[in-house]
């Protein structure tokens, strides 16, 4: 009789690996652990009740908490993504906590245009490239886009269901810094991040090579603009690192250097190595392809962006764009200390640098991105109040394709199969459901970005304003956002949510 039942047991179990390993293909984590896989989540269903009890609550994890994780999910899954009984957020006069003012009359939602068949999209409303009349200017037709993660950082399922999704749901895809790889060319639009190694445009001494550069812009013209990392808000200061474990012949070949050996960036750039040299290197990069060319960074020390945006009024020339990435880190590894303490968070990193340009008067002259953490609609909204035109995003889609926040990015031991180049934990990446996950996530962000918009009195949320947000400074004070920036973002007039239409 036992041994009847064990066979039975040893035949179920058996028959459950099978059908995770072969025949399933939404749960990563059931193919790559089959049987077990199952146990997360039924202990992810229970979590609440044993945390409630023994654990934390929702709001204590890190660098995600579970709420937040459960939103992405949920909104990646076309599921629920409602909250109910109240908020459990820190104390509303807790210090630093944000609060959106809505309108005595919202804008009412059955009035809302829709520039495209997709009822969520929200178009850029700044062209970028237009002020400086470069040849191939380009308006963004989302204001949520994917930020820089590298085919080498993630593996290639993930970066193709990212780009696919990004083509479902209308947004660009920026490579990250380890070059355009196939996985990139799937249909969504491109951003080319050139950071310090130069990677898919740098001769065989690793210098920067133009001619490199137009041969890949020019056979892709799905790349629609170039993005300069100065640095990244991981680990300001210092280069990447891909460890040669990952450096597989097809990454060496798209990056350019030897298989097998660890891939070092250089901490800072060779091509030019001040503010005269950059504003010349952008032009030359933008007049050679005719794209629009942008800059990102991690602020710190603050001279530097005084002195690029001196020179950007006086000489007329400089980048399109600036995105500003904040230390509250990214899908980058770092040495802890870069990790904790430097560079500065977003919120100060971009109110420093936009006040900068505001104050001569050339703020408007340019589009802004904000980068950190901004992957909700919450966030999204301060950083659009505080002057941000775009918001790009890296963690968040990582956790709308499956990305269970068990920091292991740098051993090449992603459980989900996302951060590694192991064909074994790829497996589990169903690309084309992934895709559809990461283009629902997006959908639904942007939702309720329009809803946040209408609740306000606004059409579009890029035209918030810091009057309308305060923000807690503790002592059951509140503090008027504008008071604490000391600018005020003047967005352009509006006309009609139909007259921003996408360039192709």
């Amino acid at each position: 009789m036992w041994k009847k039942l064990m066979y039975l047991g040893g035949a179920v179990v058996g028959g459950v690996a099978l059908r995770d390993i072969f025949f399933q293909k939404k749960h990563t984590i059931q193919h790559n652990f089959p049987v077990i896989g199952h146990f997360r989540y039924f202990l992810e269903e229970i979590g609440p009740e044993l945390r409630q009890y023994i654990v934390a609550n929702d709001k204590e994890e890190t660098p995600f908490n579970r709420a937040e994780r459960r939103w992405v999910y949920a909104s990646s899954k076309g599921q629920n993504s409602y909250f109910g009984f109240g908020t459990t957020e820190i104390p509303p006069y807790e210090a630093g906590f944000p609060l959106i003012k809505h309108a005595a009359f919202p804008f009412l939602e059955t009035k809302a245009e829709k520039p495209t068949e997709d009822p969520s999209a929200i178009p850029c409303l700044k062209i970028i490239g237009e002020r400086h009349g470069r040849k191939r200017p380009y308006r963004p037709a989302s204001v949520l886009n994917i930020s820089a993660m590298s085919f080498g950082s993630l593996g290639e399922r993930a970066v193709s269901a990212l780009n696919k999704g990004a083509k479902m749901a209308n947004c660009y895809h920026n490579s990250g810094e380890g070059g355009v790889s196939p996985y990139h060319l799937l249909g969504a639009d491109v951003v080319w991040q050139l950071g310090t190694g130069y990677f898919g445009a740098r001769d065989e001494a690793g210098n920067f090579s133009l001619d490199k550069l137009l041969q890949t812009t020019e056979a892709n013209p799905q790349i629609r603009m170039i993005e300069i990392k100065l640095s990244q808000g991981a680990k300001p200061g210092k280069g990447g690192v891909l460890p040669g474990r990952k450096v597989n012949a097809e990454i060496a070949k798209i990056r350019g250097i030897p298989v097998g050996k660890d891939c070092l960036s250089p901490n800072a750039h060779t091509a030019f190595s001040n503010v005269d040299e950059l504003l010349a290197f952008i032009e030359r990069v933008a007049e050679a392809s005719g794209l629009p060319v942008g800059i990102k960074s991690a602020v710190g020390e603050i001279d530097f962006w005084e002195e690029l945006a001196q020179k950007m009024k006086q000489q007329k020339m400089g980048p399109d764009y600036i995105a500003i990435d904040g230390a509250e880190g990214g899908t980058g590894a770092a040495p802890l200390a870069f990790s904790d303490h430097v560079g500065l968070p977003f919120k100060s990193a971009f109110a420093r640098v936009y006040r900068i340009f505001h104050n001569l008067g050339i703020a408007d002259e340019l589009v802004w991105i904000g980068s950190a953490k901004l992957g909700f609609p919450d966030r999204a909204i301060v950083a659009f109040a505080m002057g941000c035109d775009l918001i790009q995003m890296a963690r968040e889609p990582m956790m709308a394709i499956g990305c269970i926040q068990a920091q292991k990015c740098h051993t090449d031991f992603c459980p989900a199969g996302i951060a590694t180049q192991n064909k074994w934990l790829q497996a589990g990446v169903d690309v084309d459901d992934k895709a559809q996950r990461f283009a629902r996530y997006v959908q639904n962000f942007r939702k309720e970005l329009l809803s946040l918009a209408h609740a306000s009195g606004y059409q579009h949320p890029a035209l918030f304003r810091a009057k309308d947000i305060e923000v807690s400074v503790g002592s059951h004070q509140l503090a008027p956002l504008e008071e604490m920036l000391a600018y005020q973002r003047t967005p352009g007039t509006f006309t009609s949510m139909l007259d921003y239409t996408y360039l192709p």
